[in-house]
């Protein structure tokens, strides 16, 4: 991926590929003009935030010119006070990437030198060991981005293949001199929103995976509880026209396709007396599922688009304009749109977990599951009970989630002296949307083993090519259950399967 002032698309962002700074005159050039305008402008000997004054509410101590540079080496010295577990070395380099791609845009005052410096250690695959806590979301991340300013500057830990080293170590190693920060630039470093943006984007690659394989669940349901798939036909969706209910519809229509267990709504009407355990109509949860995950599909769509505006916008202050001859101190730092984006998608994992909750409640109930039996037990005798106990973790499970879905964008709190008096809360957001989705791949891993189980017992012949092909996935690494047995290394393999996208 080649990385210049141009916009990144969203869909093109690949993070996992080779990055290549772009080296043309012209780019280099336009970097470097706005670095030079400002050492013009520090020469007149007026104060600018941060490059000749403190910073925050000490933005009234004045530095002078001669001093500029150690207030850069202090900036991210100081700022070195995150806690809690270690992002991993995937988020760490998209933390570099989110912040390369900002600081191209030429509006921070930085040289070209220091945007190679990120270009080696993504191609040296050197990643700064940040810890995950400590970041309110306004005047950027400040804790967590200042790992990456030390780490260019030859200090603190990295990750480096797989191990965690002395970065002074690695660039001894490597022969890697360490950078010199020159004004503005370790501010320009670590004044933005790239840990909420990569924790973001990563978060979203994963609730992707998740909410494509809730699809095929829900359309392994209809299946497997011989459902009426009239609720699924275009008909119904056009007639209330949200393009992620439609699109949701539609796959797990299409999903359905072959199957000799759905139902349509005129053969339920048909059978209707003699059917004992049918209801006209499906109950909600079935019925409603396009409605519910639909929702999700469209605010996934806004959460990309807003990711991908906050990822190609320059986020640091002040903001430079070499054009204009012009310096900006504003607040493009604040994280407001990741932080409501993450919220939002943080009630759309719940609402996904408690959809599935409730499917899955009706899959194992003999009440409800029209002969699938009690738990789903093959082995009949009184002292097997299957899949009673999986369905307590599932269920604990969604509470964890909905638990975690209050808006952490609400919890704004007054920091540094009254100065950062109204923050985002971005990266608080972002990290608790992450922290729901191995809780959600987890109850999906369980779910679609209840799935697995259902077919041996309606019959595979009976189920959709789609069905056959996940039974299939599952039951290379899981044998159905016949006699009660330890289920928790089963949910672990099924687990891996669903992060490799087997069921999406």
């Amino acid at each position: 991926m080649i990385i210049d002032k141009n916009m990144i698309n969203y869909e093109d962002f690949s993070y996992k590929d080779k990055i290549k700074l772009s080296d043309e005159k012209e780019f280099v050039d336009f970097i470097n003009q706005g670095h030079d305008f400002l050492i013009q402008r520090i020469k007149t000997g007026e104060p600018i935030y941060g490059i000749t004054t403190g910073y925050g509410e000490s933005g009234c101590n004045a530095v002078v010119m001669q001093e500029a540079e150690e207030l850069q080496e202090n900036l991210y010295r100081f700022c070195g006070v995150g806690v809690g577990e270690y992002l991993s070395s995937e988020v760490s380099r998209i933390m570099l990437i989110v912040r390369l791609i900002s600081l191209c845009k030429g509006k921070s005052g930085v040289s070209y030198d220091l945007l190679k410096r990120f270009e080696i250690l993504l191609n040296h695959e050197i990643y700064p060991l940040i810890p995950s806590q400590g970041s309110v979301g306004a005047s950027g991340d400040l804790a967590p981005l200042s790992y990456i300013a030390a780490v260019i500057a030859g200090e603190r830990e990295v990750i480096y293949k797989n191990e965690i080293r002395k970065t002074s170590e690695v660039y001894a190693q490597l022969g890697i001199k360490p950078y010199k920060f020159k004004a503005k630039e370790a501010l320009g470093v670590i004044n933005g929103t790239a840990t909420m943006s990569a924790i973001a984007i990563k978060a979203v690659e994963d609730f992707e995976v998740m909410l494509q394989s809730m699809e095929s669940f829900v359309a392994a349901i209809f299946e497997v509880l011989i459902c009426d798939t009239t609720a699924l036909e275009p008909f119904v969706h056009e007639s209330k026209p949200f393009a992620g209910q439609i699109e949701t519809a539609k796959n797990i229509l299409a999903k359905c396709t072959g199957s000799k267990l759905t139902q349509v709504a005129f053969s339920r009407c048909e059978n209707f007396q003699e059917e004992k355990e049918q209801n006209i109509q499906d109950r909600y949860s079935i019925r409603c599922a396009p409605q519910v995950l639909g929702v999700s599909r469209d605010n996934l769509q806004i959460a990309k688009n807003w990711i991908q505006t906050e990822i190609n916008g320059v986020n640091d202050n002040p903001l430079i304009d070499p054009i204009g001859k012009r310096i900006y101190t504003s607040g493009n730092f604040y994280g407001g749109y990741i932080a409501q984006a993450m919220d939002t998608m943080r009630i759309c994992a719940g609402n996904i977990a408690d959809l599935l909750d409730k499917e899955f409640a009706l899959l194992i109930d003999h009440k409800f599951n029209k002969g699938l039996g009690e738990n789903l037990k093959i082995n009949k005798k009184a002292t097997h009970h299957a899949f009673k106990l999986i369905q307590i973790t599932l269920s604990s499970l969604c509470a964890d989630i909905l638990m975690n879905t209050n808006a952490a964008s609400l919890y704004s709190r007054t920091t540094e002296s009254y100065n950062q008096d109204k923050v985002s809360m971005g990266t608080t957001s972002a990290r608790n949307f992450a922290k729901q989705l191995p809780d959600l791949a987890n109850m999906l891993s369980i779910g679609f083993l209840g799935i697995a189980q259902a077919v041996d017992i309606r019959g595979y012949d009976k189920c959709s090519t789609q069905l056959q092909k996940y039974y299939d996935e599952v039951r290379k690494e899981v044998c159905k259950l016949e006699n009660d047995r330890r289920m928790d290394i089963d949910i672990k393999a099924v687990n891996k399967m669903l992060m490799q996208g087997k069921f999406a």
